[in-house]
């Protein structure tokens, strides 16, 4: 199996950005919801942690995967007629924004509130403090959230229809 993809399939650095990605994020969205319902303890702290470690982790997946993308030719897809091919194009442009965009708005929001967050390569802290600002940063993040498991319903969803209805080989250039 290649490293870089071909004009057939995607090659294993993609893929494996692709499934790393999704497997992170069944981990990380449901972890956001756990952390959201628990009462301020040294045990939130943890779970919050975690979660930003996580968090940073897919930020920087998405960062190589985006770089890893415009260095790469994509599949041909000669059975995808052009609106199918727009509406992909679409969904898979928005995957990466809500995912730079839910790290970015949560940082904010953390660091707006006063707290060091941990970016994996360094620690970061600002003497600055706006709650109202920080509330809406959380704002931000939660509704990206929602967005993004929005887009991945979509996506199975397209997934599916040409796999089963249409009996194309897209999904075959992933696995």
């Amino acid at each position: 199996m290649k490293i870089k993809n071909d004009n057939s399939t995607y090659g294993v650095l993609a893929r494996l950005f692709h499934w790393l990605t999704f497997l992170i994020l069944l981990i990380q969205l449901p972890l956001g919801l756990y952390l959201d319902n628990l009462e301020f303890s040294e045990f939130k702290l943890t779970v919050e942690n975690t979660h930003i470690i996580i968090g940073m982790s897919i930020f920087y997946i998405t960062l190589l995967r985006m770089i890893w993308k415009f260095l790469n030719p994509k599949p041909i897809t000669s059975t995808v007629n052009k609106l199918q091919l727009i509406a992909s194009k679409a969904v898979h442009g928005l995957f990466y924004v809500t995912l730079l965009l839910i790290t970015i708005s949560g940082v904010l929001k953390l660091l707006l509130s006063g707290e060091e967050v941990n970016l994996i390569i360094s620690t970061v802290y600002i003497d600055y403090f706006n709650y109202e600002l920080a509330d809406r940063f959380q704002t931000v993040h939660v509704i990206s959230a929602y967005f993004l498991i929005l887009l991945f319903t979509i996506h199975l969803g397209a997934v599916v229809y040409h796999h089963l209805i249409q009996k194309d080989p897209i999904l075959k250039k992933m696995l």
